[in-house]
């Protein structure tokens, strides 16, 4: 029942909204939204084992599918597109679903988010497989569509996460780890894109940063497997290896030219001085990790 679930009550800290200032309304919604990373916090050990899931599938050239309807839907879409450009990984390495297709993206899909077939429909359209890892969103926790794509993902063998912010969830007993973020009653009665939407796309960045992170795309805090696509990123990538070895941008910049723009590979060869093709036998040798190269 959705009055029984607490992102569908009434925030005591809003009754009155409508009578607020400007800034008072801005304040009373900064002050909930203080509460978000509280509330991540007690799920840091789910959501380690939903990195767990999504480092091994990686490893077994798995994929990460993210499922969902409305915000939820699109944070999921959104979170898998910037996967690209930061991490050098294929657009098919981390997907995104949701209920109704691409139109839903922008535009309100009436009744998608109620057909439970649908979201093993749209996973069996992908060719959903053993090795992967499904995460079902659903603020509510109990989308129809998340909850027939999570059942789905459960009868093929791949790895199941859910995200939800009430407890208890019907998503989470169909999942793996279930990952529930007690984010409260919202501002604007059941509005989920506020405070349990900041949530779930806190926990999204968690899950994909610490993931590529455990597959080597990250060296120190630096994105070395950034693609530069545009001007900015050619820059940002000439910067990434003057960090990485303190050397000065002529010599990043030569290196980067040598590397045929591989930031990964320009770093190898200024820390091992050695030749680019030298620089890519090392990284296949220590599955990517600058850190482990020798």
């Amino acid at each position: 029942m959705l009055n029984k679930l607490t992102t569908e009550t009434r925030n005591p800290n809003s009754q009155d909204l409508d009578t607020k200032s400007i800034k008072e309304i801005l304040q009373i919604m900064n002050q909930e939204d203080y509460q978000v990373p509280s509330a991540i916090e007690k799920e840091i050990p789910q959501i380690e084992k939903a990195v767990n899931l999504v480092i091994q599938s990686f490893n077994q050239e798995g994929r990460l599918i993210y499922l969902g309807a409305g915000t939820s839907g699109r944070l999921g879409i959104l979170d898998a597109s910037e996967c690209p450009p930061t991490f050098g990984v294929s657009p098919e390495m981390v997907q995104g679903l949701i209920a109704g297709g691409s139109k839903a993206i922008t535009d309100a899909i009436e009744g998608a988010e109620d057909n439970k077939t649908l979201g093993g429909d749209d996973l069996r359209n992908l060719s959903l497989m053993e090795k992967d890892t499904v995460v079902g969103i659903a603020a509510s926790g109990r989308t129809p569509y998340v909850m027939g794509g999570l059942e789905y993902a459960k009868r093929i063998g791949a790895s199941t996460v859910s995200i939800s912010n009430n407890k208890n969830s019907k998503i989470g007993e169909a999942a793996d780890v279930a990952i529930e973020v007690l984010t409260g009653p919202e501002v604007v009665t059941g509005s989920t894109r506020l405070k349990a939407g900041t949530a779930q796309k806190l926990v999204l960045n968690m899950i994909t940063t610490t993931a590529m992170i455990g597959i080597g795309k990250v060296y120190q805090n630096l994105m070395v497997d950034v693609q530069p696509t545009n001007q900015k990123l050619v820059e940002r990538s000439k910067r990434i290896i003057m960090e990485a070895t303190n050397v000065d941008y002529e010599t990043a910049e030569g290196h980067f030219e040598k590397a045929h723009h591989q930031v990964k590979a320009a770093i190898v060869m200024i820390l091992l001085n050695c030749t680019y093709e030298q620089a890519a036998e090392k990284l296949e040798e220590s599955k990517g990790f600058v850190r482990y190269t020798k």
